[in-house]
């Protein structure tokens, strides 16, 4: 049958109870729910599924079919199933990155996205580098080049030549829910290729201190030395993030308890971006505001008895830097410190929003308005957005 008839829709359901005589039993079964099919019809869809390639798009939802009296047959699919096919689709794209340099060799992970041989990986996994190989799923090696990186995101792109055994879509890490399921693929301590590791969206929009990133993926799913640069996926098998770093008890957040589950991956809504202008132009240019800023939340809204519970705060804060560096975007538009970003061009600054991911859409030279609180009172500014110097991370 044709699998582009059938509509799917995912619905976890939990806590299932089977009644059986003389008794019962409590079981819990997550699945997708999918409705108005015959038993027989999910089977087949779910045969279909399992044939198809990596490359292969996820299928359309189209309108069931109609003229029938009866009630609604449905069928469960468990989640490891969903997982188990999840995995198939972009294993053949997950690669085990080998950096030789001067000083010894090094390893990560990354993953293939496109077919004439781009793979996108960590810029800290290829950093210091002189020669970069990688080594397939099929336990196949070939040497790679260097195509660009990005420091301020910890991303960089790769180059094989010839043909590759898979390619993963990306998806949309702006759909992402907390607490969705979600998979880690890599090679932890560089040997242990295409290991996977099953977790949830902890938060989304995250910051780490000290590493200058933000609006990062949280996930629970383990992640080791080695698994940097490879992707963090979907149940439908895409690509949302790339893992970047796990947050350990050496981490400098003064804080002797033990640490586990705390991984922060670049999500797709940043890394898609990056990789394009790398692959593009060898390079990435990025806007530049000149400020200095804090992405509010409720404890900083508190500790500095802000208004708003979401935006940017420009404050100098502890870092001892301006809060508005003179002859910038910034400076020019007249911004000053302790005015407050709530929206760029209309789109608001808000828990899974953080201003970074809202500039990343422009180019160096654009035009946006920004929309401000200054003294209580909202207003607009228009600001042509600067080019960020390469020696600023």
């Amino acid at each position: 049958m044709n699998i582009n008839r059938l509509a799917l829709i995912f619905v976890f359901l939990l806590g299932i109870f089977i009644g059986v005589a003389g008794g019962g039993a409590a079981g819990g079964v997550a699945g997708y729910l999918v409705s108005r099919q015959t038993v027989a019809e999910v089977s087949a869809t779910v045969s279909a599924l399992k044939s198809q390639p990596v490359t292969t798009s996820a299928v359309s939802p189209t309108q069931p079919t109609t003229g029938s009296a009866t009630v609604p047959e449905t069928a469960v699919v468990s989640l490891s199933d969903a997982m188990v096919e999840a995995v198939k689709r972009v294993a053949p794209a997950v690669v085990t990155v080998t950096v030789e340099s001067s000083t010894g060799r090094g390893s990560g992970s990354g993953v293939i996205i496109r077919d004439d041989g781009y793979i996108i990986t960590n810029n800290h996994v290829v950093d210091g580098g002189q020669r970069y190989f990688v080594l397939f799923a099929d336990g196949t090696r070939r040497q790679a080049r260097l195509v660009g990186t990005d420091s301020l995101n910890d991303i960089a792109v790769l180059k094989v030549d010839g043909e590759v055994p898979g390619v993963a879509q990306i998806g949309d890490s702006a759909a992402l829910q907390p607490g969705e399921t979600v998979l880690a693929i890599g090679s932890p301590l560089g040997n242990f290729r295409n290991t996977v590791t099953a977790g949830v969206v902890s938060a989304l929009n995250r910051s780490v201190p000290g590493s200058g990133m933000e609006g990062l993926i949280q996930t629970d799913a383990a992640i080791n030395s080695g698994n940097s640069g490879g992707p963090l996926i979907n149940l439908k098998g895409e690509v949302v993030g790339i893992n970047t770093m796990v947050v350990r008890n050496d981490f400098g957040f003064g804080s002797s308890a033990p640490v586990e589950g705390l991984g922060f991956a670049v999500p797709s809504s940043i890394f898609a971006n990056v990789a394009d202008q790398i692959i593009a132009t060898g390079q990435v240019r990025y806007p530049f505001l000149g400020i200095t800023y804090l992405m509010i939340d409720g404890e900083v809204a508190a500790q500095y008895n802000l208004p708003v519970q979401n935006g940017a705060f420009i404050s100098s804060g502890l870092s001892g830097q301006l809060a508005v560096l003179p002859n910038t975007a910034a400076a020019q538009a007249g911004l000053r410190e302790g005015d407050i970003i709530t929206a760029v061009n209309g789109q608001r600054l808000d828990a899974n929003t953080s201003l970074r991911q809202l500039l990343l859409q422009y180019r160096p030279g654009d035009t946006v308005e920004l929309t401000i609180l200054r003294d209580g009172k909202e207003q607009n500014v228009k600001v042509t957005l600067g080019e960020r110097p390469s020696d600023l991370r």
